[in-house]
């Protein structure tokens, strides 16, 4: 019996179909059972490796899933404590990333403030999220964080205090940002962050537009960033 082409998103321009093609006698329920129970720990290397829906390769960025709700219906509390809207950033553009003091990936912080002290004045704003759910690589409380920060990468862009990005606790901004943009095994229930320094990209209606793996490195994020910059 030969191949049934399943119904899935596609790129217009893109080298390869967003698409499975599986035997008909498999069935798609089978199939995802399969993917669910086998591809946890492929889920983990494709985010980190920065595998994802490319929006760069496309004429837009891919669709939002459908809600009415945007960022700006969240609040986080600052490494200070106090607790700040996200409607404050309203009209910016956002990169939001779950970060780390004792990462591999921890230099990143220096390419997230070069991206913020260049493109802040056109309307990019950084927020940074610390979890310590990854490796136990964030031990630290807020105010050893904002030091290591400071000190060693001199973060000035906007640092929240520690939450938790996946599970029952997960702060309700991440829930939020992983349904809207759930990664490439997202619809076979693999949506969860798999690493420190996963990122988020929003535009400036509030709506996440992109999602990262925490290879990427932050400059690689330019030409997006310029492009929703020189968005009205």
């Amino acid at each position: 019996m030969g191949p049934q082409s399943e119904p899935s998103s596609h790129c217009p321009g893109m080298g390869w179909p967003h698409r499975l093609l599986i035997p008909q006698f498999i069935g798609t329920k089978r199939l995802n059972a399969v993917l669910a129970s086998t591809l946890p720990v492929a889920a983990f290397f494709l985010d980190a490796l920065g595998v994802r829906w490319a929006p760069d390769a496309c004429a837009g960025f891919p669709p939002m899933a459908q809600s009415p709700q945007t960022l700006y219906g969240f609040t986080a509390r600052l490494l200070d404590g106090s607790e700040v809207s996200l409607d404050t950033f309203r009209g910016r553009v956002l990169l939001i990333v779950n970060t780390a003091s004792q990462c591999g990936f921890t230099p990143q912080y220096a390419g997230l403030e070069s991206l913020y002290r260049t493109y802040k004045d056109r309307g990019l704003t950084v927020l940074g999220f610390p979890s310590n759910q990854f490796g136990k690589q964030e031990p630290g409380g807020a105010e050893e964080i904002g030091a290591f920060c400071e000190k060693n990468y001199g973060v000035s862009f906007p640092m929240f205090s520690k939450i938790e990005v996946n599970g029952p606790a997960a702060h309700p901004l991440y829930k939020f940002l992983k349904m809207q943009q759930p990664g490439l095994l997202g619809l076979v229930g693999a949506s969860g962050i798999k690493w420190n320094f996963t990122k988020f990209l929003a535009d400036r209606n509030g709506k996440v537009v992109a999602r990262y793996g925490p290879s990427t490195e932050p400059k690689a994020l330019i030409p997006a960033i310029e492009r929703l910059l020189a968005q009205a």
